[in-house]
């Protein structure tokens, strides 16, 4: 926050990217946009920290063009939760069908919000854009899947969302390139 001259407002101090930050326990507002091509860099950047969060390598070229492929083709929906004009958190889903039900669902596949912004709301914001997304292409609902110790069930939980107990979730993977291996 700044005032008409670009100064920081009082208590507010300037981060080395040069993007005012507030003081700690100040409530920031949470913007939320639909992310596209131009907001490939932070996205990924926020993109490598959730895939470390899940114990994978880094891999920032690989993916960055994996979210720019999504993008591009139209193949998955990202928002981008950002305070004071950084990015802090991003949820993607991607489109896909129910035979059974006869329509469409969404995978909600990535939902990530830094550490030091939890518990701020953004989450629930993300995940409130989620079901608006899903009524407004008319999709039946929304799912997702999270490892069994991820503290976030709470938070979907608090959000409407109810564990199936009457399904199985199978997997079946093809075995690991050795070109890719490390």
């Amino acid at each position: 926050m700044a005032d008409l001259n670009g100064y920081p407002s009082p208590g507010f101090r300037r981060a080395e990217d040069g993007i005012v930050e507030p003081p700690a326990g100040t409530k920031v507002p949470i913007e939320i946009l639909r992310a596209g091509l131009p907001h490939l860099d932070e996205l990924t950047e926020l993109f490598e920290a959730y895939r470390r969060f899940y114990r994978e390598p880094p891999e920032p070229a690989a993916a960055r063009e994996f979210l720019s492929e999504r993008l591009r083709r139209g193949e998955s929906v990202v928002f981008l939760a950002r305070q004071v004009r950084r990015a802090v958190g991003f949820v993607q889903l991607y489109p896909t069908f129910s035979s059974n039900r006869l329509g469409r669902i969404w995978i909600l596949n990535d939902l990530f919000v830094v550490p030091e912004r939890r518990g701020q709301g953004i989450g629930s914001r993300l995940l409130g854009r989620s079901k608006e997304l899903a009524e407004e292409s008319g999709a039946l609902g929304l799912i997702l899947e999270t490892a069994v110790n991820n503290p976030a069930q709470r938070l979907y939980e608090a959000h409407g969302w109810k564990l199936d107990r009457e399904f199985l979730h199978y997997e079946w993977q093809r075995p690991v390139d050795p070109r890719r291996a490390t």
